[in-house]
């Protein structure tokens, strides 16, 4: 059976994962955890520019005889999930966040 799949699903994997890396890298002191989760984003991103290159078609030659096809919506999970982790080790509540934001583009508009 299929798990149903929404922004409370997203928020309580985050908070199991970040717990995980609390324990793995056994800090006590949340902030610790900042600096590798950006920089983890950030990679993730790097990951998530060379798919959309790939999908493009802007790829180097090179590069695209190497890369696994249809790892785009993977890499956006990535991006995503690793950004719910740090919020989550920030205290950010990611979905009021989103609702607020969402609200304030939907209002630029009306």
């Amino acid at each position: 059976m299929k798990r149903k799949f929404d922004l409370s699903t997203l928020k309580s994997f985050a908070k199991k994962e970040h717990q995980r890396l609390q324990k793995y890298y056994n800090l006590s002191d949340r902030k610790q955890l900042n600096l590798p989760i950006t920089v983890k984003i950030m990679e993730e991103l790097g990951e998530l520019c060379n798919e959309v290159l790939a999908n493009s078609g802007l790829q180097r030659k090179e590069k695209l005889e190497k890369m696994q096809k249809d790892n785009l919506a993977e890499e956006f999970a990535d991006v995503i999930l690793t950004a719910c982790i740090l919020a989550e080790n920030m205290g950010v509540d990611i979905e009021k966040g989103v609702k607020k934001k969402m609200e304030k583009i939907e209002k630029r508009y009306k």
